[in-house]
């Protein structure tokens, strides 16, 4: 088991920043893969950003791709999201993920392949 809590969102004005951590806890010896997802008001949750195991490898949504960094500290378990020149259609829900240990740092960008999800944390930008 690995569990996920979410921090920092909250409320930004159009074109500000903020910074997201996730902390993860229990069988994080294994250092899967991490992944940040979202759900905006009315739509389905969609990958955002994933790291591999050693954080080597990032991908990120086109959507975010030039304004979203995705890191992690395996010292402190801990995974990242940086968001810049944020928009209104950023607005969501942010949850982390594990990937499962079976999956490829590339397969992690799709849903199915986690194991693991925290109870997520609202980001709201106002324009």
């Amino acid at each position: 088991q690995v569990q996920l809590v979410e921090s920092g969102g909250g409320l930004v004005q159009a074109g500000g920043s903020l910074r997201l951590s996730c902390a993860a806890s229990g069988r994080t010896f294994s250092r899967p893969a991490l992944g940040w997802f979202r759900q905006g008001p009315g739509k389905e949750r969609e990958f955002v950003a994933a790291i591999s195991r050693s954080g080597g490898s990032t991908y990120l949504a086109d959507s975010v791709k030039d304004r979203f960094t995705i890191s992690r500290d395996n010292a402190k378990n801990t995974v990242y999201l940086q968001m810049n020149s944020l928009e209104s259609e950023d607005t969501a829900v942010y949850y982390c993920a594990a990937c499962g240990l079976r999956y490829s740092a590339y397969e992690c960008t799709s849903r199915r392949s986690y194991d693991y999800w925290g109870q997520g944390t609202q980001v709201t930008v106002s324009s």
